[in-house]
């Protein structure tokens, strides 16, 4: 693994806030960021991930795993880690400069009374409810949105649409935050994407086109739609499978038996190779389809 120095109170950004690394009682890189905590925690397979955590007020040398929840990425190495860890500082210090404010009001918006507001701009406000969220633009910003993007009632949901808000208006938000919705965008949104920036999005540029290109390709292969561990044959993985991964009720099912350690679905799924895994017809670990034709 490339590692970092590990560093205490280190001075990798000016000003707020305040940036510190260092490693935990149990030996994993750690970090502090104003107040929230961040760990590079082992995961399965000697990979990596970026566990968030809240205030701690002991020092980094006695933080523990426990005190981290969340799976917010992989992370390569503790060099990425460290870059994460200052794009955040990064990303608040650009936050606090906005000088964003948040006002309690009464607005109904499609997920429910708000119950909290942060004011980005005139027009430009982001409403949070009990259970969800999102941006709200008056008429005239709305009206900025590029036609092929906008909402007809300016209404912008915070899991993948606010990002149409952030590219709309890119100086009301971090460059963190610019970043993240250029990928969503790209992601969810590829068509258009290429027509408003007159560009073609190359493969691995967006979860739409490549889960269509996918799909084109293997629209006559037999796809996993579900897996589990076979009861009947060790170190083997029981699936079933219809052609091009269709999920109909009257689709045509078949089993397989793929070997564990072969098995990763991968994003849009794992495609059977009829020549190699072998077709299944015996006791089914699949409780719920025993008795029906596989």
């Amino acid at each position: 693994m490339n590692t970092s120095p590990v560093m205490t109170e280190a001075n990798d950004t000016s000003g707020y806030p305040k940036v510190s690394f260092g490693r935990s009682a149990d030996g994993f890189p750690v970090a502090r960021v104003a107040d929230t905590a961040f760990a590079m925690l082992p995961g399965r397979n000697g990979r990596h991930y970026l566990g968030l955590g809240g205030k701690i007020a002991r020092p980094l040398a006695e933080w523990k795993r426990s005190d981290f929840h969340g799976h917010s990425g992989e992370l390569a190495d503790e060099a990425a880690f460290h870059a994460c860890v200052i794009e955040n500082a990064e990303h608040q210090r650009e936050r606090q400069a906005l000088g964003r404010c948040e006002i309690f009001t009464r607005v109904h918006t499609p997920w429910g009374m708000s119950q909290r507001t942060t004011v980005y701009a005139e027009g430009v406000e982001c409403h949070s409810t009990a259970g969800h969220g999102g941006f709200k633009l008056s008429a005239e910003r709305n009206r900025k949105v590029h036609p092929l993007l906008r909402s007809k009632d300016g209404f912008y949901e915070e899991d993948s649409a606010w990002a149409i808000v952030a590219i709309t208006f890119p100086h009301l938000f971090t460059g963190f935050e610019r970043r993240c919705a250029e990928r969503s965008v790209k992601d969810w949104w590829p068509d258009a994407w290429e027509m408003i920036f007159v560009t073609t999005l190359e493969p691995g540029e967006s979860h739409v086109k490549d889960r269509r290109a996918f799909e084109a390709a293997h629209a006559d292969d037999w796809i996993v739609i579900s897996a589990l561990r076979s009861d009947h044959h060790s170190g083997m993985i029981e699936v079933i499978a219809t052609r091009g991964g269709k999920r109909e009720h009257n689709a045509g099912e078949r089993h397989f038996l793929v070997r564990s350690s072969e098995y990763e679905p991968g994003h849009f799924g794992f495609v059977i190779d009829v020549d190699r895994h072998r077709s299944y017809d015996g006791p089914s670990s699949f409780v719920v389809w025993q008795g029906r034709d596989s």
